[in-house]
């Protein structure tokens, strides 16, 4: 695995970006969480915040955080100058040396892929145990490569939701797999390109406290 600092890595890719003024809310994100009761959400990987943004515009309380300081700063900005900055609390933080703290009634991780060393099967065990009895966590993972993805590999594997599933390692009895599928939709890229995308998309709801 690479030894470049996460940090510097994920500063650099988002300080080449221009700041999202309105980043939109992934769409297995919504048409997950519509319907479900608000209550306390950790949005793994945030970004610029589209979806931790959502959550706390649909009344969620969202615990934020991303490797990136750049990214945390945004969407800080972003969570005031809407008037959300009491449910939304944004921190850079590293998942590849402590998670954040607290008990939670959904954890989104979007397309957490990095090029970096990260072992994403224990950052979701530790994301799946976080849970409040009832909780849900959702892992949507790129299927394929869309046009202008930073990972432009050839031999790119994409593990399938079941992979997934297995490589967490959950208790049946006290995990529930509510859905496994490779849904296909068309995608908008930061240049504004379109392409036709695969998603993995992984729910899985704790049943109970173990």
């Amino acid at each position: 695995m690479s030894t470049t600092d996460p940090v510097t890595f994920w500063d650099d890719v988002y300080a080449a970006r221009p700041a999202a003024t309105d980043p939109r809310p992934n769409a297995r994100l919504t048409e997950t969480v519509t319907g479900l009761p608000p209550g306390d959400a950790l949005d793994l990987g945030c970004g610029e915040g589209g979806d931790t943004l959502w959550l706390a515009g649909q009344g969620w309380r969202v615990t934020a955080v991303d490797v990136s300081a750049v990214a945390v700063e945004r969407l800080t900005g972003l969570a005031r100058s809407r008037g959300l900055g009491g449910r939304v609390s944004a921190a850079q933080h590293d998942l590849r040396d402590s998670f954040p703290q607290g008990a939670y009634d959904l954890v989104s991780a979007h397309y957490l892929h990095t090029p970096l060393d990260l072992d994403r099967a224990a950052v979701l065990r530790s994301a799946a145990h976080a849970l409040r009895a009832g909780g849900r966590l959702l892992v949507v993972d790129h299927g394929s490569t869309a046009p202008w993805s930073w990972n432009q590999d050839p031999a790119l594997r994409h593990p399938d939701p079941r992979q997934v599933a297995a490589g967490i390692g959950l208790d049946p009895l006290t995990w529930t797999v509510e859905r496994a599928d490779s849904p296909r939709r068309t995608a908008t890229g930061p240049d504004g390109r379109t392409a036709e995308v695969t998603d993995h998309v992984l729910l899985i709801r704790r049943t109970a406290l173990s």
